[in-house]
């Protein structure tokens, strides 16, 4: 069965585009069939796996506002996981999908015919909580929230997880809160500790296992179009195939394993 995953902050710099680029590597290092869709005009995920918005000729904007064929525009990388691009064009794709009906299903139904050839699908949702990041949502079993380790990261939290209540209530009752991604995490210091106990104690939501540290690499990797894993070891890389393992056990039954902030990892 296909886990459709959406990875959504509505503040921008938290590592939510490293979060899918990364976690879509890991996972198909462990064997899986991986896609990955960029829902953020900007195109960063799409950039970050190697291909050049400017110079594509299909996208997800077509999939979504002109009945493209998903498959038509998917392209691959050099990460072992497949890509949904997305270019400028989806900036316009929000006022042309407010004047359709049901619009916050267009993404659900566009994936639809892909569920039998991916063994995962993860969305990448823009910075904002709009129609793009609705349909995400809706289109999603389950939900992620990177949170970055510092005291005013977690302004904005509570809106979007009203957000998703809303979601869960009116287009999609099955969708899963899975919990925060802590990133940009630095174990030295008790700021970045105290952070995350304060998001779970004030929203009761989960904080996953491992955090995601600070570390140059994931900007040299983004500059060179590729993901942390593609370069040679590092503390960053390793993170993200443990929480890819951590997210594998969970689909496969298991509990997730979630971090204490509170004891010094």
């Amino acid at each position: 069965m296909t886990t459709v995953l959406a990875v959504a902050n509505q503040k921008g710099g938290v590592a939510k585009t490293t979060t899918v680029a990364s976690l879509g590597a890991a996972l198909a290092a462990l064997g899986q069939r991986v896609l990955t869709v960029d829902l953020d005009p900007q195109g960063c995920l799409t950039f970050s796996l190697g291909h050049n918005p400017d110079r594509l000729e299909a996208s997800v904007h077509e999939v979504l506002t002109a009945d493209l064929r998903p498959q038509d525009a998917i392209v691959e990388t050099g990460e072992g996981v497949d890509l949904l691009p997305a270019t400028i064009d989806l900036a316009g794709a929000e006022a042309m999908l407010l004047m359709r009906p049901g619009r916050e299903f267009t993404l659900k139904r566009a994936l639809s015919p892909l569920l039998s050839e991916y063994d995962t699908i993860i969305i990448d949702c823009p910075p904002s909580l709009g129609v793009l990041t609705l349909n995400g949502l809706t289109a999603a079993q389950s939900v992620l929230v990177p949170l970055q380790c510092e005291t005013l990261a977690h302004r904005g939290v509570g809106q979007l997880l009203r957000t998703v209540r809303e979601v869960q209530q009116i287009t999609n009752p099955d969708l899963v809160l899975l919990g925060a991604v802590p990133t940009l995490y630095d174990a030295r210091t008790t700021h970045s500790r105290d952070v995350l106990a304060d998001v779970s104690d004030r929203y009761d939501l989960p904080v996953l296992w491992p955090p995601i540290p600070r570390t140059v690499r994931f900007a040299e990797a983004s500059a060179s179009g590729a993901t942390v894993l593609a370069g040679r070891k590092n503390k960053g890389a390793q993170a993200y195939r443990d929480l890819a393992e951590n997210l594998a056990k969970h689909w496969a039954g298991s509990e997730l394993v979630t971090f204490a902030p509170a004891v010094d990892s």
